[in-house]
């Protein structure tokens, strides 16, 4: 179907959107807000009004003025506080599920993507901004861990889908998600609460108090508690991990001397301090070279090859032979395996199920949020005043078992055993065992073995603890000594935010009317760090050290000390990123009458964006080596800034490397609706939205990517149509829209950190919601979406997980120095002995093997030294027919792709019946929902290995009401199938191995109910 047909199609179609049981209507602004006196969540109107009715409107503040939702010319769905309890919308995972064209998914490092229409958070870095705003009462939250708590005491939702900016202080390209709490009501005492208790010993507790003090003054608390087992079995020491344990409060104090003056001052408060898993389950089809690690074909139940790994290539035999030139024939003895045998996962089983792991390292998580706010508002008469100002602050650190495995154990691994025995030699022995340089060696070499392993080889490896000054193990800072490599990573950041906001608004009674307003937003974020720790990089860091120590004395030093390499551990680290933003923004509104409006909007966005950061491993941006005697705390403290630049781009020795953006864009919006009646709209809609540029995440200077990403802009058109008909009785909506992207922010990995790229893409869909409700007491609520993403312009990029792009010709190579693929390919397409001889040539004459076949893919591979196969390329390449050497590897065009987390179909269907037990005033209210998402493409490439399969949930739940509903028991269960669905992807760098993270659905959850509100 063409778009134009489509977009034409949806204008003839007099159908209309909303997700709300018809009852659940009467809702006022943000400004003058009703209360809300259920488990924190039913509006006092809607509980003292009869249990069923039709007829009645949910009223919203999407246009930032109080508007029946059927008149609203945009595409936006609501949810009252009485729907999220209906429908089991405990938190953002449910949320997703009953709205059309939107996904939820956790994503790899402590965060989440919310994606509307095909347009997610598909941007990974500090200073990528949201394409989707979230927003609580109204002001924009940058960073939030709102999406890891659960919902309460909250007025409505609204998720406003499409661009927008006009009305909202920050830029959105996807869309907003409006969180609207509860505030004071001011005209008498309420009280609520819910205890809930479910399987995995789930205990959850909500609560809410309503006080007014005066008739002008009140105050409103409001409290949640979860505390439940793990959703995942670790068979390794048969416990549960992936548990909750949170709670949130939050206080609000309202102040209303007239009908024309409110002030809200607001307080929340969330911690949680468990073992939640960020990662669910890994997946991997076991690549048996080891050039690439987990294979391009198919996703399986098995761990990559260890070989393919940075701290398996870097403790190799083959790695320390050939990297440490003359003292390669010690050090070679030392290595824990050879790149050719057994890697650290030969044998090691994953369990076949996604709720089942095997791991060593107990997870953690402690996250804790803070937002203070105020809300004025004033209105003059003709016009009214908005002032909405805040402070958040948020932290969170996340570890996790890197790679969900117990590795075979390093006990007497014949590596460490030569290592012991050299470390023990006399002097005299050692000039006997190795020369003139004999002395030189055993010295060196106690030092690492007596940090790493200083009960000898049979007494366990100790291992780094991650830590701010990068010295680990080397400065004493250790997670102690097993007989295991423990693998594990962290995330961590904390962020501070200050807004300010403003708006004005027309009342006239005339055709013209308007909203003008502005805001600033200064967002800072500090040591956002993401660390990997594993024993080989430990132990590379120590013999690569040892090596330099060995030879200064060699060259005559008598007093260099025994060092090693920092950092021991890889740590990508932003020490510091700053956004300050500021926004001015309005819109007119010519109203001709009680059948056409016409609404023209415009903003000015101006962004500036500072960050200061680096990755450490072993070296620093200019390949130089890190060397840091042992048992100092601090890299800088031991060796000065005369020997540590991690900033090439700057003349002198640097730190951190130092950036700065800025980008300023005017975008608008202009809408004509047409009121065919009171009860039948049509809107047709053009608006430009905007995202700011910003700076890559760091990484070695070895690595050629770019250092910044351009904005991204989106040209929208909408066409809509809302409808009420029956008086109530069935509502149904339908939206069409068209949007052209230039510059999508699309993420990769590269070389150990997220690299952005830009790319353009066409979206076009459909969306249809309605509500039907033949006789007050059935409701039923349906909604169906369709979507078609595609990138539209040619786009070349290596798919990570097939460097040959491929090509048969081509031989992958895993780089023995870093643990990066690159691909020699020939110059002649189709050459491929050409290209296979000129690897073999090269790779023999370091004692490296041939190129061999790798399985799923069509071509071969092999270890190797990309910087020297590119450097034989030039001087002998045409001796084999001409030979190139691909950094990233070989490049595929990407254009008429899918975009990522987009499915095709969505669809979802809910009805409830109120049953009422004679004239006693009690009912009965059994509910059903059942929730479809299409299958996906999980990355851009769109490979066979990147479907992620469609899915159902059904929830399902039965709530006994007593008289007037002043308690209330509920029997319920979600996820009724018990379905481990998938919702997102993500895939790990060549130097792990390529496994891929996968993150699902939350598994069946049942349980009981009871709670009272009066």
């Amino acid at each position: 179907m063409k778009k134009m047909e489509l977009l034409c199609g949806c204008a003839l179609a007099l159908v209309a959107a909303a997700p709300l049981a018809a009852q659940t209507a009467n809702t006022t602004s943000s400004q003058n807000t009703a209360p809300t006196n259920g488990p924190g969540q039913e509006s006092t109107a809607a509980a003292q009004a009869p249990a069923q009715t039709y007829g009645e409107d949910v009223v919203v503040t999407a246009q930032r003025q109080s508007q029946r939702l059927q008149d609203v010319p945009i595409a936006v769905s609501a949810f009252t506080a009485e729907n999220l309890e209906r429908q089991q919308i405990v938190n953002p995972v449910a949320l997703q599920q009953t709205l059309p064209n939107v996904t939820f998914t956790k994503t790899n490092f402590t965060s989440s993507s919310f994606t509307i229409r095909g347009i997610g958070d598909l941007c990974v870095g500090v200073t990528c901004d949201s394409a989707t705003a979230i927003h609580v009462n109204d002001m924009p939250l940058l960073t939030t861990r709102l999406f890891e708590t659960e919902f309460f005491d909250l007025e409505r939702i609204e998720v406003l889908r499409g661009p927008q900016g006009t009305l909202f202080g920050r830029n959105a390209t996807s869309g907003v998600v409006n969180f609207i709490t509860a505030k004071p009501d001011l005209s008498g005492i309420h009280a609520a609460g819910e205890a809930e208790y479910g399987n995995y010993d789930s205990k959850r507790v909500r609560g809410m108090i309503n006080l007014p003090l005066t008739e002008t003054f009140g105050v409103r608390l409001a409290g949640t508690y979860l505390k439940r087992d793990g959703y995942t079995k670790n068979l390794y020491d048969d416990s549960r991990i992936d548990d909750r344990d949170l709670y949130a409060v939050r206080g609000t104090v309202s102040f209303e001397p007239t009908s024309d003056t409110r002030l809200d001052l607001m307080a929340y408060y969330f911690r949680e301090d468990d073992n939640r898993s960020r990662i669910q389950k890994q997946l991997c089809n076991r690549d048996a070279t080891g050039v690439l690690g987990c294979s391009p074909d198919r996703l399986e139940y098995e761990h990559p090859n260890g070989n393919s790994t940075l701290a398996g290539v870097q403790s190799s035999r083959e790695f320390l032979g050939i990297a440490l030139g003359a003292l390669g024939p010690v050090f070679t003895n030392f290595g824990l395996q050879s790149i050719y045998g057994a890697d650290t996962y030969t044998g090691v089983v994953n369990p076949a199920d996604n709720r089942t792991v095997r791991v060593d390292f107990t997870p953690t998580y402690f996250a804790e949020e803070e937002q203070y706010m105020g809300k004025f508002f004033h209105d003059f008469g003709h016009v009214s005043l908005n002032l909405t100002g805040g402070y958040t602050r948020n932290v969170v650190q996340s570890r996790s078992d890197y790679n969900l495995a117990v590795e075979n154990s390093y006990l007497n691994n014949p590596g460490l055993v030569a290592l012991n025995a050299v470390a023990g030699l006399t002097a005299a022995q050692a000039a006997a065992t190795f020369g003139a340089a004999g002395p030189a060696i055993p010295g060196p070499i106690a030092a690492v073995r007596n940090t790493l392993i200083p009960n000898g080889p049979a007494g366990g490896i100790c291992q780094s603890s991650n830590d701010p000054n990068n010295v680990g193990v080397y400065g004493g800072n250790t997670i102690g000594c097993r007989s295991t490599s423990i693998d594990f990573d962290e995330s961590s950041e904390t962020n501070k935010q200050y807004s300010l906001e403003g708006h004005i608004d027309s009342s006239f009674d005339g055709p013209f009317n308007f909203l003008v307003g502005g805001i600033y937003v200064d967002k800072r974020t500090y040591n956002n760090s993401y660390y990997v720790n594993a024993f080989g990089l430990d132990y590379a860091a120590g013999l690569l050290g040892a090596a330099q120590t060995i030879g200064a004395r060699l060259a005559g030093a008598t007093t260099y000390p025994n060092t090693f390499r920092a950092s021991p551990f890889y740590r990508n680290n932003t020490d510091f990123y700053r956004l300050k933003s500021y926004g001015i923004f309005g819109e007119a509104y010519l109203d001709l009458g009680d059948w056409i409006k016409f609404t023209a909007g415009l903003r000015y966005n101006n962004d500036k964006k500072f960050v200061r950061a680096r990755t450490t491993y072993l070296q620093d941006a200019n390949g130089l080596a890190v060397v840091v005697p042992y048992g100092s705390t601090n890299i800088a403290q031991a060796i000065g800034y005369s020997g540590l630049d991690f900033d090439a781009n700057t003349p002198g020795n640097q730190l951190f490397a130092e950036g700065g953006v800025g980008f300023d864009r005017i975008t608008g919006r202009g809408v004509v609706d047409f009121k065919i009646t009171p009860d039948n709209l049509l809107y047709a809609s053009y608006s430009r939205g905007y995202k700011s540029g910003g700076v890559n995440p760091p990484l070695s200077a070895v690595f050629s990517v770019p250092t910044t990403f351009v904005p991204e802009k989106v040209d929208s058109f909408e066409i809509g149509s809302k409808n009420t008909f029956g008086n109530g009785r069935l509502r149904l909506n339908l939206t069409g829209f068209y949007y052209k992207y230039q510059g999508l922010q699309l993420s990769r990995i590269v070389a150990r950190t997220a690299v952005n790229d830009n790319v353009n893409a066409d979206i076009y869909g459909v969306e249809i919601e309605s509500v039907v409700s033949p006789i007050p007491a059935f409701v039923v609520n349906m909604n169906a979406s369709y979507l078609k993403t595609k990138v539209s312009a040619d786009k070349f990029l290596a798919n990570p997980r097939d460097p040959s792009g491929g090509r048969s010709d081509a031989v992958i190579i895993k780089d023995l120095t870093n643990a990066s693929n690159c691909a020699v390919v020939p110059t002649v397409a189709g050459n491929a002995a050409g290209a296979n001889a000129f690897v073999t040539a090269i790779n023999g004459a370091v004692g490296l093997r041939a190129p061999t076949a790798v399985a799923g893919t069509n071509t071969t591979g092999a270890f190797g030294i990309c910087s020297a196969l590119q450097a034989q390329a030039a001087a002998i390449g045409a001796a084999f027919g001409g030979i190139s050497v691909l950094g990233s590897g070989v490049e595929v065009n990407i254009r008429g792709n899918r975009l990522p987390q987009a499915p095709t179909y969505k669809a979802s269907v809910g009805a409830q019946y109120t049953i009422d037990i004679g004239s006693s005033g009690w009912t009965v209210v059994p509910r059903a929902d059942l929730n479809y998402t299409g299958g996906f493409s999980a990355s851009i490439f769109n490979d066979t290995i990147d479907r992620v399969q469609g899915y159902e949930i059904v929830n399902a739940q039965l709530q006994i009401n007593g008289p007037n509903e002043r308690f209330y028991a509920r029997a319920f269960v979600s996820n009724l199938t018990e379905n481990d669905a998938i919702t997102g992807q993500y895939v790990t760098d060549q130097s792990s191995g390529l496994f891929t993270n996968v993150f699902t659905v939350e598994p069946r959850r049942y349980g009981i109910a009871a709670g009272f509100k009066f």
